[in-house]
């Protein structure tokens, strides 16, 4: 995969914005970037986390109440901490600050639960076209995948539901990274759809159906065409 920007984002919804704000701008330190309106009743709530987008996904309406997704945690580099600071926010969502360098985290990682490493590791590498730095963590640019095998990641993740759902790739030429993951083996979950004149996305699923976003987006690349 090709990266348009070499930092990935994550993902998350919640119903209570406001407390959710609050700690991620205060306790977090995350700093709110700008405002942008998804469609009637949801909007989000862009965040700057190192270079990645801490996407804060506010719906009106009340979200249902499905099992968490295998991304469990938010890892975040901090200058000047000695030792990770563990933190949950309102929601339950996890997200720990750490030294830069710990555990390889130089930016940001994210902590994902999969049922079969081997089964993401063909995902990851072939599919996504990532490398293994140590086994199994993924480098994509900056930000480091951290993959571990556990029996209770879900089988079927939804994209529906509180909590972290979702990581995106800024890459170039969306149709081209969407047709060559699903010949790797990769599901689609959305085809590649033009949002206005904001970005080109599409959405595949990793083995255990958690989402993933793969953006054109023009701020970036300057271009939405297809081709």
């Amino acid at each position: 995969m090709e990266l348009a920007k070499p930092r990935v984002d994550i993902g998350l919804s919640t119903n209570d914005l406001e407390p959710m704000l609050a700690f991620w701008h205060g306790e977090a330190g995350i700093p709110f970037d700008h405002l942008l309106r998804i469609r009637r009743g949801q909007d989000q709530h862009r965040h700057d986390a190192l270079g990645s987008v801490l996407k804060i996904n506010h719906h009106a309406d009340p979200l249902p109440d499905t099992p968490a997704t295998g991304y469990r945690e938010l890892i975040v580099a901090r200058p000047g901490l000695e030792a990770p600071m563990r933190l949950t926010d309102p929601d339950g969502n996890q997200v720990t600050l750490v030294p830069p360098g710990h555990q390889g985290v130089t930016q940001i990682g994210v902590r994902i639960a999969v049922r079969d490493l081997a089964a993401h590791r063909k995902f990851y590498t072939q599919g996504l076209g990532l490398t293994e730095e140590t086994p199994g963590a993924f480098r994509a640019g900056e930000t480091l995948l951290i993959l571990e095998e556990t029996p209770d990641a879900p089988a079927d993740a939804g994209m529906q539901g509180r909590g972290w759902r979702y990581i995106t790739f800024q890459v170039f030429k969306v149709d081209a990274e969407h047709a060559r993951i699903l010949a790797a083996g990769g599901r689609e979950a959305m085809p590649p759809t033009t949002l206005g004149t904001t970005a080109r996305i599409s959405m595949v699923r990793d083995p255990d159906g958690n989402w993933i976003e793969i953006s054109q987006r023009a701020s970036i690349v300057g271009s939405l065409e297809a081709h």
